[in-house]
Formats: structure tokens, sequence, C-alpha cells
């Protein structure tokens, strides 16, 4: 749903100032992932311990994250986005202290286990984006963001190398502190805090569910390899994490303030994003996984280049200075065609990328190059992931959906960088004594990346196309306004003032665009936010009532506005006998597949009712218990409340209309 993002007259940090700090949020997440990289095949020998412990460097990270992601996402739409990217770089700063100090495996782990908590600072800034960016801005930032993950991906293996060969492996994570602690300075001096937040009670339940389904999903995907993929282990990590999943999901349908609302995720174009997110996740990292492998393989492969760590990384540079290059163009393409064009023209690039690698390869140029593309259409993709996912969520909602977003993602690279090895190990050759990955291996990776980047544009093609981006004119009294938005919360009732549930508050402009929307919860609570003072169209749906609008004049200080629905829809009607109005009659409500649904008794003025059900054919039928006359009737329901009388036939007769199939 477009929405105007008025510009906040407040002084204080310039656009470009903000965009700066939280682009290097992403520097900095790409930063915690690889630095450690390089290190791999030395820990073992550094700390004591088995190559298989020493992935666990990488495993702890990965499983950090993905528990942080929603968690601190949700916790940010409700305390402050800030405040949650500050808590999130104190973790990270801590974990790495704690990694340089401790000297041990198990301070290393969970050092790095800490530092997983940076993933999370992506979907958050992101969100501030969103919140204290001018519109016109917005892609172009969120494209730079995208861009700042390849360059610190760049970054990460060359710079650990020189760090380890100079001041040994500890500088590593000095140097991770010292960044982060930087950063953490900037977020507070620059960044503002944003007012669009969803005050409520923290799913914890939903919160832990989901934490514990998720490191297990992704410890099994990660592991699967390693520990084998039939093994008790990993088929009980899977068969755990599907049943946390079966039973987190009908929670989270009916728990008040969920912790991933899944009814918007269910949405169309959130589902198709995301899937096509998952996709172009599995994608992207096989390029990063198989370009330093391939330039630090043997000559003597016929396709390796024997390339040092630390050259190896600089030869990937030239694929993040090429993301920043093209961050603008992004954003353009973003702010001309949509999200949805830039996405599958993200996707193309990538497919174009993979396909030229299979037939160019025997030059480290030809290497760099293909790398190239695949990251430019990778950076075009990743910006317009988010563009897609905040235009069709609810204002309050944006960083949670975005971390869901940024999860889905990750489960994506998670799983390529699964079947990455899977194919590298199975397809094999054998270089004097040693068995090294053939490039038939890598050549099934790269189509086997086309082709779910292929698949990303067939489900992007199924988003719903936006509608056109809504153009402040004078008229729109709220949009002319250059304030910041106001969160305004209330509750949907009926007239017994009980809570009605489901329904859906959308706001709209006077002159019809749309401003904000917000699912009811259980208790019948919403929160939208209005970009100012000015007069709105509240429109109010609900099911089993008539819908409802009214023009709310927002004095930009009343944060509570309750909603009192009149027009209860329903299924109503008269029981004669005769001429005479029956009392006490028997009424069901039955499914026209026989379902039994409801039971009421006629008034004394022979009148019954029923909340109207789900658009369908159902079957009302009517008993009277003195004389035991009864009959059925057929009707179609809509969205409209249906009136059907119910005449009981002569004692002597039967029903009068008998029910068929």
């Amino acid at each position: 749903m477009p929405r105007s993002n008025a510009l906040n007259t407040n002084r204080g940090p310039s656009p470009s100032a903000i965009t700066a700090v939280l682009a290097l949020s992403g520097t900095v997440v790409a930063l915690m992932q690889t630095l450690v990289v390089p290190l791999l095949p030395d820990f073992p020998r550094i700390l004591g311990i088995t190559a298989d412990d020493a992935s666990w460097l990488v495993t702890a990270t990965l499983l950090a994250s993905a528990v942080a992601t929603p968690v601190v996402s949700r916790s940010a739409d409700m305390y402050g986005k800030r405040k949650m990217m500050v808590v999130c770089l104190a973790i990270m700063v801590a974990g790495s202290v704690i990694a340089a100090v401790g000297g041990s495996f198990l301070w290393l782990v969970i050092g790095r286990t800490l530092q997983g908590f940076a993933s999370a600072l992506i979907p958050v800034g992101i969100s501030i984006m969103r919140d204290e960016l001018p519109k016109e801005k917005m892609g172009s930032a969120v494209a730079l963001m995208s861009a700042t993950l390849g360059i610190g991906s760049a970054m990460g293996l060359p710079l650990a190398g020189v760090l380890y060969e100079s001041l040994g492996w500890a500088s590593i994570f000095w140097v991770s502190a010292a960044a982060g602690a930087l950063l953490l300075v900037a977020v507070a001096l620059v960044v503002p805090e944003s007012k669009v937040r969803t005050p409520g009670r923290f799913d914890y339940a939903g919160a832990l569910v989901l934490s514990a389904a998720l490191a297990a999903l992704l410890l099994a995907i990660s592991k699967g390899g390693a520990w084998g993929w039939g093994s008790e282990p990993v088929l009980l990590l899977f068969l755990t994490a599907a049943i946390l999943l079966a039973a987190w999901v009908p929670y989270e349908l009916k728990v008040s303030q969920p912790m991933v609302d899944l009814r918007t995720s269910g949405r169309r174009p959130v589902l198709m994003t995301n899937v096509a997110s998952l996709l172009i996740g599995f994608a992207m990292f096989a390029n990063m996984l198989l370009t330093t492998q391939q330039l630090q393989l043997p000559t003597a492969t016929g396709y390796g280049f024997g390339l040092n760590v630390i050259t190896a990384g600089l030869c990937m540079v030239p694929s993040g200075l090429a993301m920043v290059v093209f961050a603008p163009v992004s954003g353009r393409i973003i702010r001309v065609f949509g999200g949805k064009s830039a996405l599958i023209a993200g996707a193309i690039v990538m497919i174009v990328g993979y396909v030229s690698r299979v037939f160019f390869y025997d030059s480290i140029a030809w290497v760099i190059i293909g790398s190239t593309v695949v990251s430019v259409g990778t950076a075009i993709a990743y910006a317009a992931m988010p563009t897609l996912i905040m235009g069709v969520v609810p204002i309050t909602e944006t960083a949670s959906a975005n971390g869901l977003n940024s999860l889905v993602r990750s489960i994506g690279t998670s799983t390529s960088s699964a079947a990455v090895a899977a194919v590298l190990t199975s397809v094999s050759m054998t270089v004097g004594a040693v068995h090294l990955p053939s490039f038939e291996a890598f050549k099934d990776v790269f189509w086997l990346a086309a082709l779910a980047a292929a698949a990303s544009v067939v489900a992007t093609v199924f988003i719903p196309k936006a509608t056109a981006a809504h153009r402040p004119s004078a008229s729109d009294t709220a949009a002319s306004v250059n304030t910041a938005e106001i969160v305004v919360q209330g509750r949907v009732l009926a007239p017994d003032s009980r809570p009605v549930t489901p329904a859906v508050v959308t706001v709209l402009q006077t002159a019809g665009e749309p401003v904000d929307w917000s699912r009811v919860d259980t208790e019948g609570n919403y929160s939208v936010a209005l970009p100012g003072a000015g007069k709105y169209v509240m429109v109010t749906n609900a099911a089993g009532w008539a819908p409802m609008a009214e023009v709310f004049d927002f004095d930009g200080r009343t944060r509570h506005q309750n909603f009192l629905l009149r027009d209860r829809l329903e299924i109503s009607g008269l029981v004669t006998a005769g001429s005479e109005a029956v009392a006490g009659a028997v009424v069901t409500l039955l499914e026209a597949s026989g379902g039994y649904l409801a039971t009421t008794l006629s008034d004394d003025d022979g009148a019954y009712a029923f909340p109207l059900p789900l658009a369908g054919r159902y079957i009302v039928t009517m008993v009277i218990p003195d004389t035991h006359q009864a009959m059925a009737r057929k009707l179609a329901v809509d969205n409209r409340s249906v009136t059907i009388d119910l005449a009981a036939p002569r004692v002597e007769e039967k029903s009068t209309e008998p029910v068929s199939a």
C-alpha cells in the first residue's frame, strides 16, 4: 500500500548522515560473518581442536543471527528502533571483546554467538530509513545498505588475512570491537529515535518456540553434510523443528499480539516476496562461496589459480565496489519502475552472471567479471525486497516484517551453503593424492544458482502490482504537513463493548489515497501511523458486520480512537404456524454439506437470528417441539444480511420443502 512519507521539520542530522551511519551497519554485519572464515583452517592448531569443532565458530553466529533477527526486529517495533540498534551493537562489541581476551575455544564460541546479534541491524536500520528519510531517497538508501553488505564481505577476507599475519588471530576481534564501538557512538549521536512504535505485550512464548525451531532447523542444515543427512542427530533436529513450528503456527494465529503476524505474512504480496527472497538468498551465497574457492584452488585442477587468501579476497573487492556504484541505479529503478520490476531485473542479471561463469572461467579476469555481474544483480534484488515488504505491511510493523524477510534470506543462504558443500564433495577429481572438486561440480552449482534466480522471477510475477505512488497536493491537508508520523491506537468494539475480531482498520486521505492500515488483534486493538494533523477517513471492516467509514479530524495530539460497529450482519426471520408466531421453536443452521454450525430458539415474537457466516450455501432447519412440525430451507450467503421466514407445515403434512443435496 503506497503512502506518503512526510519530512521532519525538526532540526537534526541530515538524511545523508543518517543513511551513511545506517548503511555502515551493513558493513559491520558482513564483517562479522566473514572475518573468521580465512582462519578456520588454522584454528584447530591454534586452539587444539578438531576441524569440525572449528566450524562452530561460524555455526554459532548463524544460529544467534536466526534467533536475534525476528526477536530484535519485533522489539524494535515495540520499544524503539534506535534503542534496539544500540542494544545489538553493545552485545556485538561485548562478544568481540570476549572472543579477543578469552583465549579458549569455549570463550570464542560465546563471543561469536554474541556477535551474531549484529544481523538484526539490517532490518531495523532499513525500517529507520523508512521512518526518517524522504520517500524519494529511501530506495537509493536501501540499495546502498545492500551494497555495503557486499563491501563488508569483500573486505572481510583480505582484512582478516592481513591482521592475522601481522598482529595475530585476536586482532580480528579487537578490530571488530573497535568498529562496533565507533558505530554505536555514531548511531547514538546521528540516528533519531523513531516515534513509530506499537506498545503492547511481548510474545515471550512465541519468541521462545520460534527461536528453538529456527535453531534446530538451521543446525540441521548447517551440520547435515558433516554429520550425515540421514544420521539420527540431523533427522531428530529436522523432526524437532517440524513439531515446534506445527505448534507455533496455531499459537501465533490466536495470540493477541503475536511475535510474527502470520495473517499479514500470508498475504500474497508479502508471501511471494519472501519466497523470492529465499531463492535470491540461495543464489547469492553460491557466488561468494565458489569465487574464493576457485581462485585459491591449485592450477593443477585446470580451472583454479592458486592464489593465497589475501589475494583471493582482494579479487572480490571489485564486486563490492560495483554494488556501491550501482546503488543509485538500483534506487532509480525502484523509484521509476517499482520494487517488483527491480526484483525481476536483479534476478535476471544474476542469471546472466551465473550462465556466463559456466562458459568463461579460464582467466582471473573472467572470474572477477562473472562474480561482479552476480553481485550487481544481488544488490538490485536486495534493495527491492524491503521496498516491496514495507509497501504492503502496516507502518507499525515494518521492522518485524523486514526481520522476517531477513530471516528468510538467511535460511536461503544456509541452504545454499549446504547444497554447495554437497555438490562439491560428490563431484570430485584427484590431484596428486588430494581429492578436490572438479569444475563440473562448479558448473552444477552455477546452473543450480541460476535456476534458483529464475524461480525467484516466477515467484515475483505473482506479486500484485502496486498502485501508483501518491504525490501530495495542496488539498491533502495531512500530507502537506511536514511532521513526524504519530501512532494512533484504539479498539474496534460491538455495541455491548465487546471486542470485534477479526477486523481491519484502514486509513485514507480524504482524497482517497492510502495512509496506513492495521489488523485488529484478538482483544480488538489496532495501531495506525498518521503523518500529522488533518482529516482522515477511517474505514473499519469486520467479519459479520457491515463496514463503517467515518471522518476522523486528527488534532495531532489524540492518541486513542475507538470504533463502535453498529450493524451486525445476520441471518434472521420469523417462525410461524398458520398466521401465529411460534415461540421456542428450535432453529438450526447447517452447512450445505451437512456440517453443523449453530442452534437458537425463536423468541416470544417468533423471531430468530444467527451471526452471518462466511459466504457460501447453507440450510436453515426448524422444529416445533410441541407439535413436532419441522421444515428446512436452502439459502445462499454473500456479504449481506439475509431474511428468511420459516412457516411450519400443517400437522398432517410432512415438510413442504424436503432437503436435497
